[in-house]
């Protein structure tokens, strides 16, 4: 579970909820109104239908599935994991890796060594692996953009739910104490298509931008390490290669 994602969640809404609480006259019941939030998330999911065929919206549970709970590698291990791989195949020869597929959990590093012990061309390697990052680069693209579509069509129904409002109540004119009431209803409509959209469908996408950026870094090591190993390069000076992606503060670990 991402820390980060639910307690700014939690976090955004409880400041909401306090800041009703403690206004003075306020009053909480007011701010909740369920055709508002039916306009509001309605419209937007109806919006978000048209907008995409029905494979990428089958999509949507696993895009904020990821949000929530990302599988995400650490690099550090990775690049010690390629280093062991390339003493391997430097002291015993690359075919000595095929005794390692067992131990091999990621199919993006399991795909590069089994064509490395197969003895692809690098060329070739290299187009097969950087043609799947692209393929993982487009599918995380259609889910940031799912979430997206979602925090840009929500403040527009919330306006459609605010013109809704101010329409019923123009035409109730003749009752002036439903005057304030009704106007009442009528923003919290915007209010509704503004926190779905910048507190929950924006931020998710940044989130998954984020992820995303963070996993084809990562694949971008496994690429360089594979190549690296199918080469015969040294393990220390692939090791000092890979290394350049960390931090200085996670190189220094490493290297103690």
């Amino acid at each position: 579970m991402d820390k980060a994602t639910v307690g700014g969640l939690a976090m955004g809404v409880s400041l909401m909820v306090l800041s009703v609480m403690i206004a003075p006259g306020a009053n909480f019941a007011a701010f909740i109104d369920y055709p508002s939030a039916a306009v509001v998330i309605g419209g937007a999911v109806a919006a978000t239908c048209i907008a995409f065929p029905l494979g990428s919206l089958l999509l949507f549970p696993k895009v904020l599935k990821k949000a929530f709970s990302p599988k995400q590698q650490e690099l550090a291990p990775v690049i010690t994991k390629l280093v062991e791989f390339a003493e391997v195949a430097r002291r015993d020869g690359i075919l000595a890796l095929e005794n390692k597929t067992a131990e091999i959990d990621d199919p993006f590093i399991l795909l590069g060594i089994q064509m490395a012990i197969d003895g692809t061309d690098a060329e070739i390697m290299e187009k097969v692996l950087r043609t799947d990052n692209e393929a993982v680069r487009e599918r995380h693209r259609s889910g940031k953009l799912l979430m997206d579509t979602l925090g840009r069509y929500a403040p527009a129904f919330g306006m459609i739910g605010t013109l809704m409002g101010l329409i019923i109540m123009l035409g109730n004119m003749d009752d002036p104490e439903a005057i304030g009431p009704g106007m009442a209803v009528a923003l919290i409509t915007t209010l509704y298509g503004a926190m779905v959209s910048n507190l929950v469908c924006l931020p998710i996408a940044d989130k998954l931008a984020f992820y995303s950026k963070r996993e084809l870094e990562m694949r971008e090591v496994i690429v360089r390490g594979i190549l690296s190993i199918q080469e015969g390069d040294n393990p220390r000076v692939l090791e000092q290669r890979l290394r350049t992606f960390l931090p200085p503060v996670q190189r220094k670990k490493m290297a103690a």
